[in-house]
């Protein structure tokens, strides 16, 4: 993992993209990852001149729907996760992908299971 390096370290190394150095040239000039010199001048290109927040992301756009998506997995115990993308979108204007629904459901505890589960048998035959 890469160490923190400080919000003046930053400072000075979008000042020299501005006055006519390339963010290659500044990163060497000031002892940091080329790359993270390019991330740093096309963030500042697009009004981010801040570090952002550390840490996980907290939320969801379906915290919000949480009420909804229990009600529809009640109303209907065999909803698929293609059939409950298409309700968000269609009765709540919530565009989600099928993966993010997954997530935020395995998050609360909420598993698919094909068949009910059962015992193998010690003496039956192995396929």
């Amino acid at each position: 993992m890469g160490r923190a390096l400080s919000g003046d370290l930053r400072a000075r190394v979008l000042k020299a993209t501005r006055d006519g150095l390339s963010a290659r040239q500044a990163a060497a000039r000031f002892g940091v990852g080329v790359s993270t010199a390019i991330r740093w001048v096309a963030r500042a290109s697009m009004g981010e001149f801040e570090a952002r927040r550390t840490g996980r992301r907290r939320g969801s756009i379906l915290d919000a729907q949480e009420d909804f998506i229990l009600s529809m997995i009640e109303e209907q115990k065999d909803i698929t996760l293609n059939e409950m993308v298409a309700r968000l979108l269609e009765e709540q204007d919530v565009r989600i992908g099928r993966s993010a629904l997954n997530n935020w459901l395995r998050g609360r505890g909420f598993t698919f299971k094909k068949r009910p589960h059962t015992h193998w048998s010690r003496n039956g035959r192995s396929l």
